[in-house]
């Protein structure tokens, strides 16, 4: 049970970019001190964000299939890199027999425990993500729940520069993503957002391709990557339980 289970392969690049966080957070000075990993990386997933707007196939059976990989092989705890598919979190987290860790949840717990800003400049947080995603209402739910202000873009202000990023990642095209990255940030500035939840794990791949323009341009604006949100409180979660020392080494 002293294994990390990931839910992957929506998207396959955005699995890669969490496992590479997960190794980069681990304290570990050799290879027997990181954590073991078992990935279920499976992108023929029906997309998530198109089941829940009532265009596209139900993808909950194929997330609970994922689930009973991950209970056969008999995972300690599971972290899925894709927020859309937690629109089924309970769904899922009935079926597994390890605690499934909520991304939304450990990403707006981060904004949370954050320094306030001013009463000048007030929080105010923009959540990215796919439109599935949006429509699920988990972010703003937990958002609300922490009494944190926040706003969805519209197509004025920016969400078809979001779609747009996150298809073009997905499609290989990271340039391209970074550019439409670019542009949602672009359209945000007028409305007071303090900070931007990258609510779909692509969007930090984008993110890191166009990183100097946006510190250039959007500085005052903070990133909060919700992959490298869901990874801090996956490897919290196992080194808590001591699974980066195995009892055979001294």
């Amino acid at each position: 049970m002293s294994r990390i289970g990931v839910l992957g392969g929506m998207g396959p690049s955005a699995t890669v970019d969490f496992m590479d966080k997960i190794i980069r957070l681990t304290p570990a000075t050799r290879d027997q001190e990181h954590l073991p990993v078992i990935v279920a990386n499976l992108p023929h997933v029906p997309d998530r964000s198109s089941a829940i707007l009532g265009s596209g196939p139900d993808p909950l059976p194929a997330l609970l299939a994922g689930i009973d990989v991950l209970n056969d092989i008999g995972v300690g705890v599971v972290a899925i890199p894709c927020n859309s598919s937690h629109h089924w979190y309970a769904q899922m987290a009935a079926r597994s027999r390890a605690p499934v860790i909520h991304i939304a949840q450990s990403c707006v717990s981060a904004i949370a425990s954050a320094p306030r800003a001013t009463a000048a400049r007030p929080v105010r947080v923009a959540i990215l993500a796919t439109r599935g995603a949006l429509a699920s209402g988990f972010y703003q739910q937990s958002l609300r729940e922490h009494g944190i202000d926040f706003l969805v873009p519209d197509a004025a202000t920016g969400q078809d520069h979001v779609d747009a990023c996150i298809r073009a990642v997905k499609g290989g095209d990271v340039p391209a993503g970074a550019a439409a990255f670019e542009r949602a940030l672009q359209a945000l500035a007028a409305t007071g957002a303090t900070a931007v939840i990258m609510g779909c794990t692509e969007l930090p791949i984008a993110a890191q391709a166009a990183q100097a323009a946006i510190a250039a341009e959007h500085g005052a604006m903070s990133l909060v990557d919700s992959s490298l949100e869901l990874a801090r409180a996956t490897v919290a979660f196992a080194l808590d339980k001591g699974w980066n020392k195995p009892t055979w080494i001294s």
